[in-house]
């Protein structure tokens, strides 16, 4: 019967990853998922016999080089056995020995070894007379680097991983000429990310897109307490008055300085210079920002009918941004001349244009974020503000904008990130959008400095800590991993599976967290 094994992969990190695959055909137990640790041993001696060239009274006309084997062990075994792997060693095409792993999991407060003690033990497994050690540290920096207590959406995360050579002893602290590596991982939508008032008026955006592909709109709870036709009809009217000449005094509505700091009441002041208003919104943008808090299809209707309305008449002539498609602004460049094109404000037409409008204004809020502050150029950004693909697709590209917007911001708010290290982040996520679809699970990883982020990690204890002991070159190179980490390093050791303890102090507080050590080996064999 088949069974699932696992070939072997290496993570981002460097770390042995089993991923379960169909493997070899075994005469075993079906549908079990771990095994006690003498059934992998047996079959790993089966998977060494048959590549074993000397083997000749098997009678194997040819022999085929298998790919690496991995079994899951179930620890019951004294040395706490989670895993056993082996993979056979080639030159060129002919097999020239087999390279087996062992892994073992161990919850014993007292498994905190000395490194000179793994070096020892590891030189005389090997007949190694010098060894090299390279170390390894992972830190979470979104806990130490919050401000007040405010952390990210717990989706997000942003942690540092830190490697260097010549390991002193167990649990040292990296060095800070280590290489580092900046994971980001940043879901948007948090109600306390600074730009969490321009994530709602894309949801905004997304459910007027929804509408126009199902032709069910679901509207979303208004931004504004005023009625957006109220807002509307205030915003025509002043224009009109400007229009004739009358001098209106400073009042809530003053249209020649928009001011969008209604929109961005809840950003933090240190975002300020960052994520600055934008003083050249148009007419068009203006009123999207007054028609966002439209609640119902028959106020879209009458806003936008009010607004046709003043046009034909010639009550205002509004200015708009040269380049723009929508409907609306057509029907203002019509305007200027004295004549307005007839539109039936029913169906999905009123859905589209206040669409078409919304899409404009968002482009420009992001097209000047991240060229406001040198990160790319207009020519970068082209492929996200588009308009030679259809609305649909305009709409899925602002969600990647607003996305990498989400992550340039938390970088330069959490860690203080400056230009230099924003720009490259930058280049990596335009690159990844330009080629993928919006995917806010993706780890975009920046390298750094750890003297960057060392003060985020420095009072804390890592996530995960470990030491790789190695000897031999080439194919007969080997090592011994010993690492601990706050999470269980199988996903099959069973819950009840106690941790070793250790105060963390997280934020000022004090709290007691679980640690787990393990320790990967390797061995050879050599048919010739």
């Amino acid at each position: 019967q088949n069974h699932r094994m696992a070939w072997v992969e290496k993570d981002r990190s460097d770390h042995l990853v089993p991923t379960p695959l169909l493997c070899i055909n075994f005469v075993i137990l079906a549908d079990v998922q771990f095994f006690p640790v003498h059934i992998p041993r047996q079959l790993i001696s089966l998977y060494t016999m048959a590549q074993n060239p000397n083997m000749t009274h098997l009678k194997i006309s040819e022999l085929v080089v298998l790919p690496p084997l991995w079994i899951r062990c179930d620890g019951s075994d004294p040395e706490h056995t989670y895993w056993l792997g082996a993979e056979p060693l080639k030159a060129g095409n002919k097999i020239t020995g087999i390279s087996f792993h062992t892994v073992k999991c161990d919850a014993d407060k007292t498994c905190f070894v000395n490194l000179e003690e793994l070096k020892t033990a590891h030189k005389v497994k090997h007949h190694s007379s010098i060894v090299t050690t390279k170390g390894f540290a992972q830190y979470e920096l979104i806990s130490a680097a919050a401000m007040d207590d405010t952390t990210l959406g717990c989706e997000s995360n942003i942690s540092v991983d830190i490697t260097w050579h010549t390991v002193d002893k167990i649990l040292q602290a990296p060095p800070l000429c280590s290489a580092a590596m900046l994971n980001i991982m940043m879901e948007s939508g948090d109600p306390r990310s600074p730009v969490y008032p321009l994530y709602r008026e894309l949801q905004f955006l997304l459910a007027l897109a929804e509408g126009l592909k199902t032709g069910v709109t679901e509207w979303p709870e208004p931004l504004e307490t005023q009625p957006a036709f109220e807002l509307v009809q205030e915003f025509l009217l002043d224009l009109k008055k400007k229009l004739d000449g009358c001098c209106v005094s400073g009042n809530k509505n003053e249209t020649e300085v928009y001011s969008i700091k209604s929109d961005t009441a809840a950003v933090d002041s240190s975002i300020k210079s960052i994520f600055s208003e934008r003083g050249d919104l148009d007419f068009v943008e203006q009123l999207w920002c007054k028609m966002k808090s439209v609640c119902s299809y028959q106020e879209l209707v009458e806003c936008l009918t009010l607004v046709i309305k003043f046009l034909e008449h010639g009550e205002i002539q509004p200015w708009i941004h040269q380049g723009s498609s929508s409907l609306l602004s057509k029907l203002i460049q019509q305007s200027y001349h004295g004549k307005v094109e007839a539109v039936s404000l029913s169906g999905i037409t009123p859905i589209q244009m206040l669409l078409e409008i919304g899409l404009d204004k968002m482009k420009k809020d992001y097209v000047s974020f991240f060229i406001g502050q040198e990160l790319t150029t207009l020519i970068y950004l082209d492929y996200f503000v588009s308009t030679s693909v259809d609305l649909q697709e305009q709409v899925h590209r602002v969600q990647k904008l607003h996305h990498m917007l989400e992550i340039m911001v938390s970088c330069t708010v959490l860690l203080q990130f400056k230009h230099e290290n924003l720009f490259p982040l930058t280049q990596t996520c335009l690159k990844y959008y330009k080629e993928n679809p919006l995917n806010e699970k993706q780890v975009f990883q920046l390298p750094i400095r750890p003297a960057l982020v060392k003060k985020f990690y420095q009072n804390d204890h890592p996530e995960m800590w470990k030491v790789d002991i190695t000897s031999g070159h080439g194919q007969k190179e080997v090592k011994t991993t010993w690492q601990v980490s706050a999470k269980p390093p199988v996903e099959h050791m069973p819950s009840n599976n106690i941790g070793l303890f250790c105060d963390s102090t997280v934020n000022g507080s004090s709290e007691e967290r679980m640690y787990f050590v393990a320790m990967a080996e390797c061995s050879q064999v050599h048919f010739t």
